[in-house]
């Protein structure tokens, strides 16, 4: 074919670029618009419009995954093979009715909304750190939606997606429909905490009676990322997120007000709009230790290195790629965690460099016992060990914190108590949140998925015909 086809020439058309495309999008579903523009336009002499490389690739999508209508169909299937497959597998599709005219169709229902999970995940989250992030995130491909997320972390540092959720965009409804099921199936633990943004759908949602989400049954904290974004598009300059961002991480109440004082004399309406959320939502010395240090959702993690590519996918190969990403997480996390224990270490890499950093600085450190049980202190510092060093600090080994804020915001010793231990001739390890431990972080990937039971094996379904909803098709050929 000729090299340079005009660009109003018909002939370069959606089903010509969707040949020319069809190795990049198979070798990654999550390739972008511009760069298959890009590729066109190195192969035929012209740069096509966005909507003509769109529709050509959910064309090479679909015949790489599988009709995008069909895979509606496809899912109620899927859901009695993943439930044959891991018995306890959580799988709840919902369903509109079909309408013609004033009459329901009693053959075909359209997809509304889906949660699932897994057992490995429930069972991960028991020995993860008690939080859980929750965020939306659009769909690309040729129906739109938002697929939701919980994400957890365990002692390693290492997040991990629990629970999933296709809805038709983030309201008041599909916020209650997803958190009403993690909490029920996957979160059931009394005190966590819960890191969002601050939608409305979600506040709604949170503060239902019967939701299981209220104090003390669990706590719930602001994305700073989120609140960061919002404050930004207010107060303009180049510091000013910088700022506040300072001021959330913060984890004593004298750092907190140095960047506040900043903020105030910069424009004292910056702390007029903080001061309308709780601090106890978006600051670290306030949040009485849940956060352990995690002021985001970690959305964007999550969704480019454990799903990667998957919102670009129909609706079944997307709930199926969800099972396959995870069933091999679990293998490779498993088997490093495993290792570690087997060569004897006893806590989290992760955890280890952050102590050898708080032993190396409690070094230059003056320690006073205060209680003959070995339980309060004072340390004072010989060397300031930051910008915002008190000099002196009083240290509980007792209830677990220092007036540093880190101790009791992390939940293992920062230097200040490392430093009373080493006087004490006490183990800092006795200090150490389990989380951290080796012996747990292996149990959150102990727990395998099975080898998904072949199709031709999977129990026929005898129900009405999913179809996708015509509201939700985002572009028309």
């Amino acid at each position: 074919m000729a090299t340079s086809i005009s660009s109003d020439h018909r002939q370069l058309d959606y089903h010509v670029i969707c040949a020319r495309i069809f190795p990049l999008v198979r070798a990654d579903a999550s390739v972008s618009i511009k760069v298959l523009q890009e590729a066109t336009e190195a192969t035929y002499g012209f740069k096509p419009s966005y909507r003509k490389v769109w529709l050509a690739k959910q064309k090479a999508v679909a015949q790489i995954y599988g009709d995008w209508e069909e895979s509606y169909a496809d899912l109620p299937r899927w859901i009695l093979g993943v439930t044959l497959t891991m018995d306890g597998s959580v799988a709840l599709l919902k369903t509109s009715p079909v309408r013609v005219g004033d009459q329901v169709d009693e053959e075909r229902v359209y997809f509304h909304r889906m949660f699932w999970t897994f057992p490995p995940c429930v069972e991960a989250f028991r020995h993860c750190k008690p939080l859980v992030s929750i965020d939306g995130t659009h769909l690309y491909g040729k129906y739109g939606g938002t697929l939701l997320l919980a994400i957890a972390q365990d002692g390693n540092s290492n997040i991990l997606p629990v629970a999933f959720a296709l809805v038709e965009g983030e309201n008041a409804e599909s916020w209650s429909y997803f958190l009403s099921n993690l909490r029920r199936h996957v979160t059931p633990q009394e005190g966590i905490l819960l890191i969002s943004d601050r939608h409305n759908g979600i506040k709604a949602a949170l503060e239902s009676p019967d939701s299981g989400w209220r104090p003390p049954h669990a706590y719930r904290a602001f994305c700073i990322r989120h609140v960061a974004a919002n404050f930004a598009l207010t107060f303009k300059g180049q510091d000013v997120r910088r700022w506040l961002v300072n001021a959330a991480y913060a984890k004593t109440e004298a750092e907190f007000d140095y960047w506040f004082d900043i903020m105030r004399s910069e424009n004292p309406a910056m702390c007029d709009w903080a001061n309308r959320m709780d601090y106890e939502m978006w600051t670290q010395h306030k949040d009485g230790g849940r956060r352990y240090g995690h002021m985001t959702t970690n959305i964007f993690e999550c969704v480019n290195s454990v799903l990667k590519g998957t919102r670009n996918l129909p609706v079944t190969s997307l709930v199926k790629s969800t099972y396959l990403r995870l069933a091999e997480l679990f293998v490779v996390r498993g088997q490093t965690a495993e290792a570690q224990l087997g060569s004897g270490q006893r806590y989290s890499q992760a955890l280890m460099r952050a102590i050898e950093r708080n032993l190396k600085d409690a070094r230059c450190f003056t320690v006073t016992v205060f209680d003959r049980h070995l339980l309060d202190y004072t340390v004072a510092e010989t060397t300031p060990t930051g910008r915002f060093s008190l000099g002196c600090y009083r240290v509980s080994l007792r209830d677990r914190t220092c007036d540093c804020g880190h101790f009791q915001a992390l939940h293992y010793p920062c230097c200040h108590a490392i430093a009373c231990c080493a006087q004490s001739r006490l183990d800092w390890a006795t200090f150490v949140d389990e989380v951290y431990s080796m012996s747990e972080v292996f149990k959150v990937y102990q727990m395998s998925f099975a080898p998904c039971i072949p199709e031709g094996l999977w129990p026929p379904y005898d129900g009405l015909i999913v179809i996708p909803d015509p509201n939700m098709r985002r572009a028309r050929e």
